[in-house]
C-alpha cells in the first residue's frame, strides 16, 4: 500500500509539466458508466468463537449482468444493478482536476474450488453454537480444502466490493480539431478510498447478505483517454488498479464472527459524462 500511494505521488508530480486544453479551470463534471474487473487470489481469513483460519490463494472473479439484459441497463429504475461506475468532479486548474466516485464492483469467490488452509476449526463454532461437518473440523497447515458453499464457505461482494474515492487527475491534450468541436485528452489519476461491501457470506452453512458496512481501505492509480465531443458532452475509457485491505467483513451475521483480506484489482470502465461551466475565478 506505501509502495502504491509513493509511485503515484511520483508520477503526479512528473506530470505537472505538460501542458492542456485552457478553459477548464471552475468546471464541474459527472460520469455514468459500467466496468469489468479482474482479481489477483487472495488470502482471506475467517475468525470467531471455535475458529479461526485462513483460505490461501483463493480465486474470485467478477459477476457482470449479461448484455442480452439489455434492459437492465437503460431502466433507471435498475441502472445499479450491473457494475457501474460514478463520478463528479471539479476543475481547479485547465489541466487538472478532483473528484468523489463510488465503483460498484463484484466480487465472487469462486464456489468449489480447491484451496489450501491453515488454522483451525473445532466441531461447534461462533455463538450460538454452529455444528461443523466433520470434513472441516481440525487443525491445518496449508491442508487441500473443497469450498463446499453449503458445509464450510461461501463469500462473495455482489452489492457490491464498493471503492468510494477521492481522486485527482492530470489531463494531457493528444488532440484537439481546429474548430475545437472534438479533442482527445490523456488522463492519469491516483485516488484513495474507503471499502463499503454488502457481502454475502456463509460459514458452516450459516449467514446471510449482510448490510453495507465500512470494511477498510485503499489506494488506487488510473489511467485513460477522454474524448470530448462538444464542450458538454464527453466519454471516457479507463483502467484503473487499486490495492485494498478489508478489515471487517461482515460473515454469519453476528458480531462475533467475522473475516477479513486483501484485494487487488485491476478494473476497466467506460463512462459517459457531462460538463457544466462554472466560474473560473
Amino acid at each position: 500500500m506505501k509502495k502504491l500511494l509513493f509511485i503515484a505521488t511520483l508520477s503526479l508530480c512528473s506530470l505537472t509539466s505538460f501542458s492542456q486544453q485552457t478553459n477548464k479551470k471552475g468546471s464541474y463534471y459527472i460520469t455514468w458508466g459500467y466496468n469489468r474487473s479482474t482479481y489477483a487470489n487472495s488470502d482471506i481469513r475467517f475468525v470467531g468463537p471455535g475458529y479461526d483460519f485462513t483460505l490461501l490463494n483463493a480465486e474470485a472473479l467478477d459477476f457482470p449482468t449479461p448484455i442480452s439484459d439489455f434492459r437492465t441497463y437503460v431502466d433507471p429504475e435498475l441502472l445499479s444493478i450491473p457494475q457501474f461506475n460514478f463520478h463528479a468532479g471539479y476543475f481547479v486548474k485547465d489541466n487538472l482536476s478532483i473528484s468523489i466516485g463510488w465503483d460498484h464492483m463484484k466480487y465472487v469467490v469462486t464456489d468449489g474450488q480447491t484451496v489450501r488452509v491453515t488454522g483451525y476449526v473445532n466441531p461447534q463454532t461462533s455463538t450460538p453454537a454452529i455444528a461443523v461437518n466433520p470434513a472441516y473440523v481440525g487443525t491445518f497447515n496449508q491442508t487441500p480444502l473443497e469450498l463446499d458453499p453449503d458445509k464450510f464457505v461461501h463469500l462473495e461482494h455482489t452489492d457490491g466490493y464498493n471503492y468510494a474515492s477521492i481522486e485527482i487527475e492530470h489531463y494531457k491534450s493528444l488532440f484537439q480539431s481546429k474548430k475545437s468541436r472534438f479533442a482527445i485528452d490523456w488522463m492519469q489519476g491516483v485516488g484513495i478510498g474507503a471499502l463499503v461491501p454488502r457481502s454475502d457470506v456463509y460459514v458452516f452453512g450459516v449467514g446471510k447478505n449482510n448490510y453495507w458496512n465500512l470494511a477498510g481501505g485503499g489506494a488506487s492509480l488510473k489511467t485513460g483517454l477522454k474524448f470530448n465531443f462538444s464542450k458538454l458532452l464527453f466519454f471516457e475509457t479507463t483502467i484503473k488498479t487499486g490495492a485494498t485491505k478489508l478489515w471487517d467483513i461482515r460473515t454469519t451475521g453476528r458480531s462475533v464472527d467475522h473475516a477479513e483480506q486483501s484485494i487487488y484489482f485491476i478494473e476497466f470502465y467506460g463512462a459517459l459524462g457531462f460538463t457544466l461551466k462554472g466560474s473560473s475565478k
